[in-house]
């Protein structure tokens, strides 16, 4: 078994960006358990567990999913929050292109025997979780006028968590396979 999710990666450009322009919040604001900027992505979908047949079912599938869906044009920008819980960034530009490609994402793991969550896809990049009764709101203020440039979202990527095998006890994220997304 391997716990598993599916992602799109910004490129080291967009990354720097928001790194820089996080900086001062990340040193500001201590007590938030921030994502290591070397792990950001825009998961499509978290699988879980994943046995090793349907995890090879799955990538056949995932790879025929990426070869319907074009590259897709996607900005980081602003910040926000889910609830007091969860920092993030908005995804702009194809969103609904980022939302199809989701839905694909699912629907392939579903036939490969995987549970997935069902619920609305947001497209978003996780900055930090904050443990109960953390205000969020100053920070969501501060980053409010971020504006990412404008990227191109090539490949779907497989991704295994380790969970606790990263730096300070956080999770460690191992790309297992990638495909180019080819579709027009």
């Amino acid at each position: 078994m391997m716990r598993l999710f599916v992602a799109v990666t910004p490129p080291p450009q967009a990354l720097d960006e928001l790194r820089s322009d996080t900086a001062a919040q990340r040193s500001a604001r201590p007590e938030l358990r921030w994502a290591r900027p070397d792990q950001w992505h825009l998961t499509l979908a978290f699988l879980g567990d994943v046995g090793d047949a349907a995890r090879a079912d799955l990538s056949t599938r995932l790879g025929r999913t990426a070869a319907r869906h074009p590259p897709m044009r996607l900005a980081l920008h602003g910040a926000g929050r889910f609830g007091d819980r969860v920092l993030w960034t908005r995804v702009t530009g194809d969103v609904v292109a980022l939302r199809g490609l989701a839905a694909s994402v699912r629907a392939a793991a579903r036939r490969a025997g995987v549970d997935v969550e069902d619920r609305p896809y947001r497209p978003h990049l996780t900055l930090a979780r904050a443990r109960d009764g953390a205000d969020l709101r100053p920070v969501v203020e501060a980053l409010a006028g971020f504006a990412g440039r404008t990227w191109t979202a090539g490949e779907l990527h497989l991704v295994r968590s380790h969970l606790g095998a990263g730096p300070g006890r956080t999770a460690r994220y191992e790309p297992l396979a990638s495909w180019p997304l080819t579709g027009s």
